[in-house]
């Protein structure tokens, strides 16, 4: 018989990358005793991934969980980027309800649109958090009244229309009812999250039921599934059934049962419905997956996450400095192809499939970020490989056949003074302005733009806008192809023979264009080492070094005069790539190199081309 749970709340927090959703979890781990009152706690502490505290957004999803006047409150830490799209669909699978971050100076923002449209459709009750609510230039009142006009956008029922608001400070833990009585600790908040988010309504006296929508992996362990469970009550020891979503079917015995509390997993022998649990124990557990009693026979609806929108080409490292710097035979395509094929089974918005040669690997994702996270994460683990220029995802129309191209939702916010340079560049990559706004001197611009025409834009534009442009991008469903999109203007700067370069020889030739590296540097031919002034590439010689005279130098001939060079990172390298190029990722570098290195070969197989473009 289903009943409903008091004792439990299953919440997701979803904001906008920055708007303060981790600190705020931050503030609700302390208020509720989680640690000593002496213990030193460091910030942000659900952001443990190193790459989430360096870029300052959260990837993974994570859980955690509170109690607070005897009721125990699940909370599940959420990703803001659009790119992260698959991870918030699988958790808020796992919800009965949702705190939406809102800043109160910004107001709500393009990722909130992304999450809070899947919360409003999975009719989920939400509680509005205007957050930093005493920041200089608050808005508090724009701010709901733009959050309120999102819902009702968004398609919101009239219950989830009329959403409850609570005002607070997450920097020091404070809340209120109102902006102008925030209070000295949190506690608002909880008591708004028991009145209002409904408790998990179960059905104890059913077979067990669960649908596996995280994994995690433990050394000792092994894989270790994570999901709410639905029914009945799942037992330590117990054997179960694992039903994947195509329907094959094998048993095991949870061995591990273990349920959140606080920062860390508590064993447990038996777990009741309505509870986030996390098991282990089975030979393979895969997301979508339901784990049920062994009298069950029919799986769980499966999380449905959106299709793959860029791909890139992943490869064996094939340059001449091959096997120098990762861990010894990490770089062989059998390991990167288990790798690879390893993440699919928890992020599960990638697709990974073998490519045209046995060391080749096409890698499906949600953007460039989703891919360069997963480029990012392997290269800190020790693995060296190539990939390739990402480029867009094709769908054909089933009704009139007609080639269909993933389209982007830009919104982009800019001094007035730069407005024409940025609606020139986006005319150009096709984009189409659907709104525009001005406030306080802040332009912002609403953009329908090809995905093809965003592939590396996002270091144009601000380089255009002298860092100061914010621009976020939000997956829009498919339309007819656009035309031609401009690519890169200008050439790339190749070296011409391996060697180390050398101060002298750069300096004679940076009129050149812009270096990407520095004297000392050991390069090979075919690699790229910087950016022409004009189309097409140049072939350098920058190893060329001073003849020896009886004379010493003066100090001024070495390096004086050598500009300084522009140093890449991943997200740039990928962005720069040009068709015939490749990226050489390993753990110590990055170096961008023409597919085929030998200057001659390179030459021929251009006036082949061009040959066959003219006849």
């Amino acid at each position: 018989m289903q009943q409903v749970r008091n004792d439990i709340r299953n919440i997701a927090i979803i904001a906008h990358v920055d708007h303060g959703k981790t600190t705020l979890v931050d503030g609700m781990l302390k208020q509720s005793k989680v640690f000593r009152d002496s213990a030193h706690v460091g910030e942000r502490i659900m952001d443990s991934n190193d790459l989430e505290r360096e870029r300052g957004i959260t990837i993974l999803a994570k859980n955690t969980a509170v109690t607070w006047g005897g009721v125990k409150i699940n909370i599940v830490d959420t990703p803001g980027h659009a790119d992260f799209g698959g991870e918030v669909e699988r958790v808020l699978n796992m919800v009965d309800g949702a705190l939406l971050l809102i800043d109160a100076v910004e107001g709500p923002m393009p990722q909130t649109r992304f999450v809070l449209r899947k919360a409003l459709a999975l009719g989920l009750r939400v509680i509005v958090v205007i957050n930093k609510v005493d920041r200089p230039f608050a808005r508090v009142e724009e701010a709901l009244n733009e959050t309120f006009d999102l819902f009702i956008e968004l398609g919101a029922s009239d219950e989830q229309a009329d959403f409850p608001v609570i005002y607070a400070v997450g920097l020091t833990g404070r809340a209120g009812y109102s902006a102008e009585t925030v209070g000295n600790d949190l506690t608002p908040l909880f008591e708004t999250i028991i009145k209002e988010i409904p408790g998990p309504t179960v059905d104890p006296d059913e077979p067990p039921r669960l649908l596996v929508t995280t994994l995690e992996y433990d050394n000792y362990k092994g894989q270790i599934g994570v999901g709410r469970l639905q029914s009945g009550v799942m037992k330590k020891g117990m054997t179960v059934a694992r039903i994947t979503p195509r329907g094959e079917r094998t048993t095991g015995t949870i061995e591990y049962l273990f349920t959140y509390h606080n920062l860390t997993k508590l064993d447990a022998t038996e777990v009741t419905a309505g509870d986030i649990l996390a098991f282990g124990g089975l030979d393979e557990i895969g997301i979508s997956d339901t784990i049920a009693d062994v009298s069950v026979t029919e799986p769980l609806p499966a999380i449905s996450v959106e299709e793959p929108t860029v791909r890139m080409t992943f490869g064996v490292n094939t340059s001449p400095f091959a096997g120098r710097e990762g861990k010894t035979g990490w770089g062989t395509s059998r390991r990167l192809r288990q790798r690879l094929y390893e993440e699919t089974r928890s992020n599960v918005a990638l697709r990974v499939a073998d490519g045209d040669s046995p060391d080749r690997f096409i890698v499906s994702g949600r953007g460039e970020l989703h891919l360069g996270i997963l480029i990012e994460t392997m290269r800190r683990e020790g693995y060296e490989f190539e990939v390739s220029k990402p480029e867009v995802i094709y769908h054909e129309d089933p009704d009139s056949g007609e080639l269909l191209e993933p389209v982007e939702e830009v919104h982009i916010e800019v001094a007035d003074n730069l407005v024409g340079t940025v609606v020139e560049l986006l005319g150009a990559r096709r984009g189409i302005m659907t709104n525009m706004y001005s406030d306080s001197g802040t332009t912002y611009l609403t953009y329908r733009v090809p995905t093809r025409g965003i592939l590396g834009f996002r270091s144009q534009f601000l380089r255009a806008t002298s860092g100061l442009g914010q621009m976020h991008s939000l997956h829009a469903g498919y339309e007819p192809v656009a035309g031609e999109i401009p690519g890169r203007q200008f050439g790339s700067l190749v070296a011409m023979e391996t060697g180390v370069s050398t101060a002298y020889a750069m300096v004679n030739v940076q009129q050149r264009g812009t270096f990407f590296i520095t004297p000392a540097t050991e390069v090979y031919q075919g690699m790229v080492i910087g950016e022409h002034i004009r189309p097409g590439d140049l072939d350098l010689n920058v190893c060329k070094a001073k003849h020896l005279t009886n004379h010493r130098a003066k100090p001024s001939e070495t390096t004086a005069g050598l500009n300084t060079p522009r140093m890449m990172s991943l997200d740039d390298c990928i962005e720069f790539l040009a068709d015939d190029e490749l990226l050489e990722v390993t753990p110590a570098s990055l170096r961008m190199r023409k597919r085929i290195l030998d200057t001659e070969e390179r030459l021929k197989d251009r006036k082949r081309r061009e040959k066959i473009l003219a006849g």
